[in-house]
């Protein structure tokens, strides 16, 4: 029997896209799970204990990209969708491979999603929707510009959403969560030597998707995880733009 409510989850086969599928499915919602990797969303589907269904799809693709969105559009129990897939580089933006695939990830995949969502929300009066940022959209980094940038785009993208549905009187949720160094393969990927960072930076996946849905319940804007991050993101707002600058310098001098 299908439950009422479906959540639809981009990059779902591992890391915080997983996650936010098992507490969901705990939740009582029946998932639509978007990646990639066809073993990894099977494997996934299997230990859920509501339904699940797999939708394998490249949102790079333009193609797939269509076919999913057009499978959100049609879908009348949608409640939550989660645009969660997303990559890093990193390397100067004129070295870096991908930086267009990364664009075309965070930012047009992400906006394709949400138009095809929202209009049965809007409908329904009822749903929401998470953008999967970063706390580097607060701040630009000389070895990450396409994922700073992609990622503060989508916290402006999800603010003006946000500010659009109270405007029109809809009790429809938009959030932006912005997680830092996060237990995933994103960093591995990346290869990025976790011993190098403070392990007082690392959060586990469960802790910032539970963040997330708790402050879904408030209809939070922004979701920063953490303490420390919520300190790092308010001091870059305060501190002049020259001294800001003069810090992220000093990092990108690192990856010379």
């Amino acid at each position: 029997m299908q439950n009422s409510r479906l959540a639809a989850i981009t990059g779902a086969s591992s890391g915080i896209g997983a996650t936010y599928a098992r507490r969901l499915a705990r939740d009582g919602y029946d998932l639509l799970l978007i990646a990639r990797r066809k073993d990894r969303l099977e494997s996934l589907a299997a230990e859920l204990p509501t339904a699940a269904e797999i939708l394998v799809a490249d949102l790079t693709d333009d193609a797939d990209l269509r076919a999913v969105a057009a499978r959100l559009a049609a879908e009348p129990r949608l409640d939550l969708l989660i645009n969660n897939a997303g990559f890093g580089t990193l390397g100067r933006f004129w070295e870096a491979a991908s930086q267009v695939e990364m664009h075309k990830l965070h930012v047009v995949a992400t906006v394709t999603l949400a138009r095809a969502a929202l209009p049965g929300m809007v409908e329904r009066r009822r749903g929401s929707i998470v953008n999967v940022a970063s706390v580097a959209g607060f701040m630009q980094n000389p070895a990450s510009v396409s994922y700073c940038a992609s990622k503060a785009w989508m916290n402006s993208f999800s603010e003006g959403l946000w500010l659009e549905v109270k405007a029109a009187g809809l009790p429809i949720r938009i959030q932006s969560l912005c997680p830092g160094f996060t237990y995933s393969e994103f960093h591995d990927v990346l290869g990025i030597d976790r011993s190098r960072i403070p392990k007082s930076l690392w959060m586990t996946a469960e802790f910032v998707v539970g963040e997330s849905l708790e402050a879904l319940e408030r209809n939070q804007l922004f979701v920063v995880p953490g303490w420390r991050y919520k300190f790092i993101v308010w001091l870059f707002s305060w501190l002049p733009r020259s001294l800001r600058h003069a810090i992220m310098l000093r990092y990108g001098a690192r990856h010379r």
